[in-house]
């Protein structure tokens, strides 16, 4: 009996299977692992293009005057390569962006996981969703064409192009990334967290506030730090929107470049390649990546501190 039961044991097919089953788990797990490096690959890719690139700009342009600068005419005769007017711009209108983004971004967020009913929820995140969708030109003239007047009729002295116009519609854009990313991480918080918090007392509203949010954080700042990198990122909007003039103002009524808008307009073709002036997109570029990872360290470091607080 105990030959018998051996046999079946150690019966081909079953031996076969197994073997399959392995064979199937070493190939995803290697898919995996292929793609999960693919991406580290690209991203040390573009790094060490930047860094190059910018490597021949600073053999012609010293750091100092770089960074302290006032002035951005790399392409006029009495060239200047201050890199501040364009790091303003930038700053100016994400934050304009993100006073709009975030406080509602995260109202309607905590609308659709703790108030809405089911059937509003599966109607309006759809909707909401598609305003991601919308392609960047069009809002960038949405901004141009629409906003724009309206804020004229509050502010006569507000010119056609300026940063507030673009920041505004902007946020408009982001609030999709923020509210769904962020809705997401707080359905994710285990029910009985809110079963307790009522239990204790708790309405609603400080239920969300003081035990669902808290609980979220961790998604509710990558939602952040997305919307952040998205407002820092975006290119069409205040490229048509924010004026292109390099302006050295943390006036958000004045009109101004950004980096992205200003890699926009070398990378035209008007530049002959390698030249001094063409090489400022890479020191640029290599900028505004270095002001990204800036906000995403700030983003890791506060998800580690809040997750040792709860």
């Amino acid at each position: 009996m105990a030959a018998q039961s051996h046999k079946k044991n150690n019966h081909p097919g079953k031996l076969g299977f197994s073997f399959r089953r392995r064979l199937h788990e070493r190939v995803i797990e290697s898919l995996l692992f292929m793609a999960a490096l693919l991406s580290v690959a690209i991203m040390l890719a573009i790094i060490t293009m930047l860094v190059k690139e910018s490597y021949v700009f600073f053999q012609h342009v010293s750091l100092w005057e770089f960074l302290t600068d006032t002035q951005w005419t790399p392409l006029f005769d009495d060239a200047h390569y201050g890199i501040m007017p364009l790091v303003a711009g930038t700053v100016v209108s994400s934050m304009v962006a993100l006073l709009v983004a975030l406080p509602l971004g995260t109202i309607i967020a905590i609308y659709l996981s703790e108030f809405a009913p089911f059937a509003v929820r599966e109607i309006a995140k759809p909707f909401l969703e598609m305003l991601g969708g919308v392609p960047t030109v069009v809002y960038g003239y949405f901004a141009l064409l629409f906003v724009t007047p309206l804020l004229q009729i509050i502010f006569p002295e507000l010119p056609g192009f300026s940063l507030l116009s673009a920041g505004l519609v902007m946020g408009i854009m982001i609030i999709p990334y923020v509210s769904s990313m962020t809705e997401d991480a707080m359905r994710a918080v285990p029910m009985h967290l809110r079963e307790g918090s009522y239990a204790m007392g708790a309405t609603r509203f400080q239920t969300a506030i003081r035990v669902v949010m808290p609980a979220a954080f961790s998604g509710i700042a990558a939602a952040y730090i997305l919307g952040i990198s998205r407002a820092v990122g975006e290119t069409m909007v205040v490229a048509i929107a924010a004026g292109m003039q390099p302006n050295l103002t943390l006036n958000p009524m004045e009109p101004a470049a950004t980096i992205t808008a200003y890699i926009v307009q070398v990378s035209l073709g008007d530049l002959p390649h390698g030249s001094i002036g063409y090489q400022t997109i890479f020191a640029a570029g290599l900028t505004l990546l270095l002001i990204t990872l800036v906000f995403n360290i700030i983003g890791h470091m506060l998800r580690k501190r809040y997750r040792e607080i709860y």
